[in-house]
């Protein structure tokens, strides 16, 4: 078990990757663990997480993903490809003067982290995915399972393919977009079961309609959302878009990877209020032949979407938990 290490400060750098450059935050000293926020965050979402592991004797980066915050954005749209950001967490890696390190994912985090721990086995030791299932590449192309999703509403993805269009949605007034969003995902504020799913959008209309933010949610402080909103009203949405719109790229780009397993040791944590969790059943149910390797599988009662924001004690533990496990 790592030892404790005297308490650190938070450490912003800027390392060199096939992006151009990443931003990370670093905390502590010990095995490297690299975390990877999802959409729309930034490395902020781990707040939480960094001072918790690096206390228990790990060394933490949490980036912020090609496209968002101090991180570089590449003007094309297809610079936003898994296998470009799986070459960004290897650059990370190998900036920090390590060899190998313990990666962990939340939202579009999951993915990227699932499959850095796929395509690059000898650098990412272990995987945790945090509210996103791992999914192995198969199936028809992605846009067509979105496009049939919604009926005669559209499924938020289609949403979000043609670039411009959700830009031109949230950027105007960015920081009620994000309270929005963050409130109808959020296990204490998302609407009720009888109200329509915000996930889905009348043809023709706006996401935001889906999800006005009549208050925010208990992990969300007014300064908390100020950090989101300044960074994403400096940078814009499209970097952070840009990953949807890559979903049939990733589709062709690994198909070599069809049904592929994750060996590695692995973690999964869900909210049993999110709607990734319900909708992913399948791919959870599928553990033992898709991930192999896994040492634990969570789903906390009365949680939603921002797992490690609404439930950071019980992630923290959780995580640490794991991460010792890894090295006993």
């Amino acid at each position: 078990m790592p030892q404790t290490p005297p308490t650190t400060e938070l450490t912003h750098r800027l390392v060199p990757s096939p992006a151009g450059r990443i931003h990370l935050v670093e905390q502590g000293s010990g095995p490297l663990v690299l975390l990877v926020h999802g959409f729309p965050e930034s490395w902020y979402s781990w707040r939480h997480q960094l001072p918790a592991l690096a206390a228990a004797g790990y060394r933490v980066a949490a980036v912020d993903v090609r496209g968002y915050g101090r991180s570089s954005r590449p003007g094309a749209v297809d610079a936003y490809r898994m296998r470009e950001l799986v070459a960004d967490n290897v650059a990370v890696v190998e900036a920090l003067g390590e060899e190998s390190a313990v990666v962990i994912g939340h939202d579009w985090g999951s993915p990227i982290a699932a499959n850095s721990a796929l395509l690059r086995p000898d650098v990412f030791r272990a995987v945790g995915l945090l509210s996103v299932p791992y999914t192995p590449r198969g199936g028809p192309r992605p846009s067509e399972v979105f496009t049939g999703m919604g009926g005669d509403e559209e499924f938020y993805v289609s949403y979000f393919q043609q670039p411009g269009r959700a830009e031109a949605e949230i950027e105007p007034e960015v920081r009620g977009w994000l309270a929005g969003i963050y409130a109808a995902l959020s296990g204490d504020t998302m609407p009720a079961p009888d109200l329509p799913d915000p996930h889905f959008i009348t043809r023709g209309r706006t996401m935001r309609e889906r999800f006005p933010a009549e208050r925010l949610p208990a992990w969300l402080s007014e300064a908390d959302l100020d950090v989101y909103a300044g960074e994403f009203e400096r940078t814009g949405l499209s970097g952070g878009l840009s990953r949807y719109r890559n979903m049939d790229r990733d589709w062709e780009d690994l198909a070599e990877y069809d049904g592929a397993p994750i060996t590695q040791p692995s973690l999964f944590v869900g909210g049993a209020l999110d709607a990734s969790t319900a909708w992913m059943g399948d791919a959870i149910k599928a553990y033992p032949n898709t991930l192999p390797g896994l040492v634990g599988s969570h789903i906390l009662e009365g949680c939603g979407h921002w797992i490690q924001q609404e439930r950071p004690e019980e992630i923290n533990r959780l995580l640490v938990d794991w991460l010792n496990s890894l090295s006993a």
